[in-house]
């Protein structure tokens, strides 16, 4: 009985982190002058069809409803918790466009082809150097949010983000981490 006990308590002791861990990503939001990796929101399927067309929304893989949905919702929670976006860089794929711009509208988002899905190793350590200049170079009173692909968040960062994540970067040099996370359901 005991040991019944001891583990729902771990339980609840180890699932207590990620909270602890989205709050401070929103406060590190909140005080602005961060760089924030995005993954898209929620597009089913995995790659893009033969066919694909970057300048062509119908040959990609594009967000479902539950994805423009779960865009809609990331930018209400960044604007009711006050952290302030000064601007949206996303890939020239539509479902990173598209969370862009139904998470904080069309103003503030721009197409920067650095974030796009890399062809190769070697066209992803050129991107990764692009990518790094833009995020040191940022110094801004508000928040850069980068929206972009699995891999090019695991190239630069080492570890994958969700669909809908946010990693908020703790910058130095030519390495970069999380500091801290928010997840979107």
């Amino acid at each position: 009985m005991f040991r019944l006990l001891f583990a729902i308590a771990l339980l609840f002791t180890v699932s207590a982190p990620p909270a602890n861990a989205t709050e401070a990503g929103w406060a590190l939001l909140r005080n602005g002058g961060q760089v924030v990796l995005m993954r898209h929101a929620i597009a089913p399927g995995s790659g893009d069809p033969a066919n694909f067309d970057i300048e062509k929304c119908g040959t990609q893989r594009n967000l479902s409803e539950r994805g423009r949905l779960q865009a809609r919702r990331i930018g209400a929670l960044v604007q009711a918790r006050a952290a302030p976006v000064e601007r949206v860089l996303a890939s020239r794929y539509c479902r990173t466009l598209d969370t862009a711009t139904q998470a904080f509208g069309s103003g503030p988002v721009e197409a920067f082809p650095a974030l796009d899905l890399p062809s190769d190793e070697s066209a992803m350590e050129k991107q990764k150097a692009v990518i790094l200049d833009r995020i040191n170079e940022y110094t801004g009173s508000g928040n850069l949010f980068l929206i972009t692909h699995l891999e090019v968040i695991e190239a630069l960062i080492g570890a994958p983000a969700r669909e809908g994540e946010a990693v908020i970067l703790s910058r130095g040099g030519d390495t970069l981490a999380a500091a801290a996370r928010i997840k979107f359901n």
